[in-house]
């Protein structure tokens, strides 16, 4: 997974030119909002952060383990995956993110990046310059909660997942896994009536599960065939949400969300 991130996150605006978000940053507003209270100033101060568009290709890096990001990343259109490489090429998925995420915030305060993050899908982003978001966050006390609330939502998340892939079984972590992504999405108004998009593909929940692709793949058809899920093209139907979450031991507690 290689790509032009590198250069552009060591000097976005030599290549692209940076311009006041306002409807673009509508996906970061409706994040923070469902786990945090806004005010209109501080919408206002979001709406007013310059930030350089990107338009980035399925499994391209976005920031690489090893750079020094001079900006953060924030997801407007498609998925993101964060992940570890091992020396053989075996790959660790350690997390997904959906429109409106800021995947690598933490680069605010660490220096080196300590992991890679890729497009899921063909995706556009949006990138806001360190500097900017220093201003911000000194400006807006309210916005540093917002956004430190959302950093430790990120390590609560990393924990489930922790434990998901150590103790729960591959029936139950795919449950799990579903259960997350669909709730992920409807909080931000992009899932509804048990549907959603399942951008992943059995190679990727298998990178993010721990186990392997036929192992998935055989888990798949027992949920399909005990009537818990469905698919249609690349969107994920859950049939019985009540047996799903029993199945995942499933608690969304972890996800902070205000509703």
């Amino acid at each position: 997974m290689r790509g032009a991130a590198c250069a552009f996150a060591c000097n976005p605006r030599a290549a692209y030119m940076a311009f006041a978000s306002g409807a673009d940053i509508v996906p970061m507003i409706r994040k923070l909002e469902s786990i945090a209270q806004l005010s209109p100033d501080e919408r206002q101060a979001l709406d007013s952060l310059p930030i350089t568009r990107k338009r980035i290709d399925a499994h391209e890096d976005i920031v690489r383990e090893g750079d020094r990001p001079s900006q953060c990343c924030l997801l407007l259109q498609g998925w993101a995956f964060r992940y570890k490489l091992l020396d053989d090429g075996k790959r660790q998925i350690l997390s997904l993110y959906v429109p409106g995420d800021i995947p690598d915030l933490q680069s605010l305060h660490l220096r080196v990046m300590d992991h890679n993050l890729a497009a899921l899908t063909p995706s556009t982003v949006a990138f806001i310059p360190h500097d900017a978001l220093r201003d911000l966050t000194a400006r807006f006390p309210g916005l540093t909660m917002a956004l430190w609330r959302d950093t430790l939502i990120d390590s609560s998340i990393a924990r489930e997942w922790m434990t998901n892939i150590g103790r729960r079984s591959t029936h139950g972590r795919i449950a799990h896994l579903f259960c997350e992504i669909y709730l992920k999405l409807h909080a931000v108004g992009l899932a509804s009536e048990y549907r959603c998009e399942m951008a992943p593909t059995q190679n990727e929940i298998a990178d993010a599960i721990g186990v392997s692709n036929v192992h998935v793949n055989r888990v798949l058809q027992d949920l399909r065939a005990n009537g818990l899920i469905a698919y249609h093209g690349n969107d994920l139907v859950i049939r019985d949400w009540g047996a799903l979450v029993r199945l995942a031991q499933y608690d969304p507690a972890y996800l902070h969300l205000d509703d």
